[in-house]
């Protein structure tokens, strides 16, 4: 019989952490407050991720049964059939949470759960794998603007584009990483990894392209139905805010202190664990990504909000991995 602890493996729940500050940080790049939209917009994240976990171990569930026969599916913990239909409920309820936030949010949490399948059951071992995992971290960080947003109000949710790119950049690394960890390879997929987050680090520290939505950017306040949408940028989201710029930096920061450090010892040594455990950090750094993204838009309480998701994925990483 399956057990808590079961699913949270199968589910990785540790990573679900990494999930929230995707819609936050596309909120931020709205200029608008969360509301009660972007609740829906995270609800409807959390369970196309995990949706996603479930279904990827049952598509491998015969490789892993030969790589790596502890997960519960080859152990015989849980079912496969039983995996099935948790990925497909989990899908269903995250697209009916996403409806409930708009017909926008609908659309983008559609094309979210039709990359996230595709990817899963056919893109995975593929070269076009890692753009479609990438393509499903960027439409999460606009569903999360879009749903914020609101209907009318599209020049504030195309705002998000950017941030959405930068996300999608560090996943679409990571997962280049992620294809050798049952095996290992060759330094270069690391070093390349490398090179790519403190770049991304870098640009992201210093706010190097075009800005997000503040008070006076041209967009009349109030636009668009609801009393949330004309509740404008507030005292944390004042433009060339000291505090926000150096929070941004800092963040920026820990986001290149934490993949850095197990991808370079994957550069030395890509055995599979050290390939694992780059994958790992990779993962963990999405959260400091998120709150500096959410900083450059002037949101430091967002920012400051998804930052302590950060000791929380530590603490729960020791006891079920994330990979």
């Amino acid at each position: 019989m399956s057990t808590a602890r079961d699913w949270a493996e199968l589910l990785r729940l540790p990573a679900l952490f990494t999930v929230p500050g995707d819609a936050l940080a596309g909120a931020a790049t709205t200029g608008l407050h969360p509301n009660r939209r972007t609740l829906l917009a995270i609800g409807s994240s959390l369970c196309l991720y995990e949706a996603g976990m479930a279904l990827n171990d049952w598509a491998d569930r015969t490789e892993d049964a030969v790589e790596r026969p502890e997960r519960p599916l080859p152990s015989g913990r849980i079912a496969p059939p039983a995996a099935l239909a948790a990925a497909t409920a989990l899908t269903a309820a995250g697209l009916t949470l996403a409806s409930r936030a708009g017909r926008t949010a609908l659309a983008v949490a559609g094309a979210l759960a039709g990359t996230v399948w595709a990817y899963d059951l056919g893109l995975k071992h593929t070269p076009a794998g890692p753009a479609a995992m990438a393509t499903a971290r960027g439409l999460d960080l606009l569903l999360g603007a879009t749903a914020t947003a609101g209907r009318g109000n599209a020049p504030r949710a195309r705002a998000a584009a950017p941030s959405a790119a930068v996300l999608a950049a560090h996943t679409l690394a990571v997962t280049e990483v992620s294809r050798h960890e049952a095996q290992g390879g060759s330094s270069t997929t690391p070093l390349a990894a490398l090179a790519a987050t403190t770049a991304l680090g870098h640009a992201v520290g210093r706010g190097g392209w075009p800005g997000s939505l503040r008070r006076g950017d041209g967009i009349r306040q109030g636009a668009g139905p609801g009393p949330e949408s004309g509740r404008g940028t507030g005292p944390d989201r004042r433009p060339h805010n000291p505090a926000s710029q150096a929070l941004r930096a800092g963040l920026a920061l820990a986001y290149v202190g934490t993949t850095a450090k197990p991808l370079f010892h994957a550069v030395l040594n890509p055995s599979p664990p050290l390939t694992q455990r780059a994958v790992g950090g990779g993962i963990r750094a999405m959260i400091p990504l998120q709150a500096a993204l959410s900083a450059r838009a002037g949101a430091v309480g967002t920012a400051l909000l998804t930052a302590a998701l950060a000791p929380a994925a530590r603490k729960f990483a020791r006891k079920v991995s994330v990979t």
